[in-house]
C-alpha cells in the first residue's frame, strides 16, 4: 500500500486532509455493503462515491447499498454514469429502459427529452442516487468518433443545445444533479481518451460556434455540475489537456461572459483520472493536483482503480501539492466547499416520497425514434415464425462496457422459441478467406428462415459492411437493423434505424419486424 503522509493532528492540517478527501469521487467493489475502508474515509470527510455496473444487482439491493453509504454522511454525493441508451449502469444486466441521446435528438421534441430525463431521474432517486454523470453534451461532428456516437444528440450544435438543456431540466426536476459532459466537447475526436490523448485542432471561433453551444445551454439551464474532457485544444492551450488547463477551466468555463467565458459557478468534475489520456502522460497523482489547480473541484476515479490504495495515493498527492505550493490551499478549500454545497442541494431536493418512474415513456420515445425504410421492390411481410438472427458486434466501447446486452436476437427468440442466433465479431474474420466462409455459413444457417442482420455503426467497420453486403446480395429479402449511428444508405427489404442500442430501442424494432406490439416493458 502507498505510504500515507502522517497526520499531525493539528486543526488546520486535519481540515487539509478532510478537504483532500472531499474532492475525490472514488469507486469500490461490491454490492452488499460498502467496504470498511469506504466507511472509514466517509467518516473522515470523503464527499462522494461512484457506483458502476459492478455495484448493481437490482433496485432493492441498490437502495440498501446507498442507504448504508449515506449513514456516514447525509450529504454524500452518490454518483453514477447513467446516460440511458447504450451507457447504463442502473440496468447493466438487461439494457436501458430509456432511449439515449441520439434517439432523442432524432425525434427533436425537447418536451419528450425532458420527460425521459425526468423519469430516468426518478428511477435513480428511487434507488438513492443523487448525482448523475450525464448528459453527454458533445456535438458529434466527426462521424468516425469511436467514443461518442449515439451518446450525442446529433451533429447540429443548436439541436444538441436545446436537448442538453431539456435533459438537464428533466433530470434535476427529480432531485438528481445533472453533470453535462465532456467540456469543452469530445465530438470531433478520432481517438478514445480512455486509451490516448485526442487532439482537436480547430480554431477558437469554430470551438465557440460549434462545441461550446450545448455547454452554454447547460449552464443556462442550471446544470449543477460539468465534467471536463481529456482532450488537447491547441487554440486555447497548447500545453495542457482541458482537464488540466487553467485557460479551459478557468477561462472558457469559469470566466466572465464579457471576457468570453461561460460564467459557470457550479461543480467542475474531471473525467476519470485513470484514463489513458491523463494516466499515460502525467500519471494519476500529478494529474489530480494539476486538475485541481486548474479549476476542477472534484476528481472522478474508480472505474478501473477501485481500491483504498488509490484513494490514499490521491489524497496524499493533494496534501503534498498544497504543502509544496503547486496547489493553493484556498483553491482546494473552494473546491471542497463546492462539493459540500452540491451535497446539501441533493439532500434538500430528495426530501419527500420518491415517485415511481413511468417506464412507458421510454418505449414511446424509442418508437418515435425509429426510421423505417422499405424496399419498394420487395414488399415487407412481418416475421411470424422463428428467424435466423446474425448480430455483428464491433469492439467494445469502454464507456458502454461488455456486460450490457444489446440487439434483437433475444427478443425475437422470446417471441419465437427456436430462433437461431449467431454473434459475429472481428475475430471471426482474422484469417484469410474467413469472410467468404463466414457468409456461406450464415447463409446455410438461414436457408429455411427469415434472415435478420443486426449491425452497430456499420459505416465505421469495413469488415461488417463487407459481410452485410455479401449477405444481402444472396438474401435481398433480409431485414437490417442498424443500432448505431445510421450513416450508410438503408439496405435490405426492411431497414430499421433505431438510433441506439437501448433495450427499448430493440423492443421498438421488434414490434416493426413482427407487426406485434410489446406486451411488457
Amino acid at each position: 500500500m502507498t505510504p500515507s503522509i502522517p497526520d499531525s493532528g493539528t486543526p488546520d492540517r486535519d481540515q487539509l486532509h478532510r478537504d483532500a478527501l472531499t474532492v475525490l469521487q472514488p469507486g469500490f467493489e461490491g454490492t452488499e455493503a460498502p467496504p470498511e475502508w469506504v466507511r472509514r474515509h466517509l467518516a473522515a470527510g470523503l464527499g462522494s462515491v461512484a457506483l458502476f455496473g459492478r455495484n448493481v444487482l437490482d433496485q432493492a439491493q441498490l437502495s440498501a447499498l446507498t442507504a448504508q453509504l449515506r449513514q456516514e454522511n447525509p450529504d454524500l454525493l452518490i454518483a453514477i454514469d447513467e446516460e440511458g441508451g447504450d451507457v447504463t449502469r442502473l440496468e447493466v444486466g438487461s439494457g436501458s429502459s430509456w432511449p439515449g441521446n441520439l434517439a432523442l435528438g432524432e425525434i427533436d421534441d425537447p418536451a419528450l427529452t425532458r420527460d425521459v430525463a425526468r423519469e430516468l431521474g426518478r428511477a435513480l432517486a428511487e434507488c438513492g442516487i443523487n448525482y448523475n454523470w450525464a448528459p453527454s453534451a458533445d456535438v458529434n461532428s466527426n462521424p468516425g468518433n469511436p467514443i461518442i456516437g449515439v451518446r450525442s444528440f446529433g451533429a447540429d450544435p443548436e439541436l444538441c443545445a436545446r436537448h442538453t438543456a431539456a435533459w438537464v431540466s428533466g433530470l434535476q426536476s427529480a432531485g438528481v444533479a445533472a453533470c453535462a459532459k465532456h467540456f469543452p466537447g469530445h465530438g470531433d475526436t478520432a481517438i478514445d481518451s480512455h486509451h490516448g490523448l485526442p487532439m482537436i485542432d480547430v480554431d477558437e471561433e469554430l470551438l465557440r460556434s460549434r462545441d461550446l453551444v450545448p455547454f452554454r445551454a447547460a449552464v443556462e439551464a442550471g446544470a449543477k455540475a460539468l465534467m471536463s474532457a481529456h482532450i488537447m485544444l491547441p487554440a486555447v492551450d497548447p500545453h495542457y489537456p482541458a482537464t488540466l488547463s487553467k485557460a479551459v477551466l478557468g477561462g472558457l468555463l469559469r470566466g466572465r461572459p464579457e471576457d468570453g467565458g461561460l460564467g459557470y459557478q457550479g461543480l467542475i468534475v474531471t473525467d476519470a483520472i485513470e484514463m489513458g489520456a491523463i494516466a499515460n502522460t502525467y500519471g494519476i497523482a500529478e494529474g489530480t493536483v494539476l486538475a485541481l489547480a486548474a479549476g476542477a473541484d472534484a476528481i472522478c476515479v474508480g472505474g478501473g482503480l477501485a481500491d483504498e490504495e488509490t484513494v490514499l495515493r490521491l489524497r496524499d498527492a493533494i496534501v503534498a501539492g498544497v504543502r509544496s505550493g503547486k496547489l493553493p490551499e484556498e483553491r482546494l478549500a473552494d473546491a471542497a466547499d463546492r462539493v459540500r454545497s452540491l451535497g446539501a442541494w441533493t439532500r434538500i431536493s430528495a426530501q419527500g416520497t420518491p415517485v415511481e418512474p413511468d417506464l412507458a415513456v421510454g418505449l414511446r420515445a424509442a418508437r418515435r425514434a425509429l426510421r423505417v425504410t422499405v424496399d419498394p421492390a420487395q414488399p415487407f411481410v412481418p416475421v411470424t415464425e422463428r428467424p435466423f438472427v446474425a448480430s455483428f458486434s464491433p469492439e467494445s466501447n469502454i464507456a458502454v462496457g461488455d456486460d450490457t446486452p444489446w440487439g434483437v436476437a433475444g427478443m425475437l427468440a422470446e417471441r419465437f422459441p427456436g430462433t437461431r442466433t449467431r454473434a459475429v465479431s472481428p475475430a471471426d474474420l482474422a484469417e484469410p478467406g474467413a469472410l467468404d466462409a463466414l457468409v456461406a455459413r450464415l447463409l446455410a444457417d438461414a436457408a429455411d428462415r427469415r434472415l435478420v442482420l443486426v449491425v452497430r455503426d456499420v459505416h465505421r467497420h469495413d469488415w461488417m459492411a463487407s459481410a452485410v453486403r455479401l449477405l444481402l446480395a444472396a438474401r435481398p429479402d433480409a431485414v437490417v437493423v442498424e443500432m448505431g449511428v445510421p450513416q450508410a444508405a438503408p439496405s435490405g427489404a426492411l431497414h430499421i434505424a433505431t438510433h441506439g442500442a437501448a433495450r427499448v430501442c430493440g423492443l421498438a424494432a421488434v414490434e416493426v419486424i413482427t407487426g406485434q406490439p410489446t406486451v411488457r416493458v
